[in-house]
């Protein structure tokens, strides 16, 4: 399968798990398309606690730039004991290849706090 052929089913899937009801066809006026009907749908996240780890304002850093893109848990729930490169390697992933909005300063003080604190 190329990967428009999966762009386009995950799309579908989407808008099929997201509640969307499809009226394609009125039965009375025969094949006629009629046009497709969406419904909104809307969900209600639980709040994220911080956890301890990353709670004082030394980690800041690492909340205001890492929870763009993930929960904190994700963040937390990561090999322990890995050393300073996986990290560095990791957040350096993070911004060039994922494209996350960090500078690069903070993307070096993001790596070395995540290397102390969690190895």
């Amino acid at each position: 399968m190329n990967a428009k052929g999966v762009i386009i089913g995950i799309g579908l899937l989407a808008v099929t798990a997201g509640g969307a009801t499809w009226a394609l066809m009125d039965r009375d006026a025969g094949p006629d398309i009629v046009a497709a009907r969406m419904e909104p749908v809307s969900f209600q996240l639980p709040e994220e606690a911080i956890p301890a780890e990353l709670s004082d304002a030394g980690a800041e850093i690492v909340v205001n730039n890492c929870t763009a893109c993930h929960s904190l848990e994700y963040v937390t729930t990561q090999p322990r004991g890995m050393g300073e490169k996986f990290w560095h390697d990791e957040v350096t992933k993070m911004v060039k290849v994922y494209g996350a909005p960090v500078a690069p300063g903070d993307a070096e003080a993001i790596a070395k706090l995540l290397a102390e604190r969690f190895g």
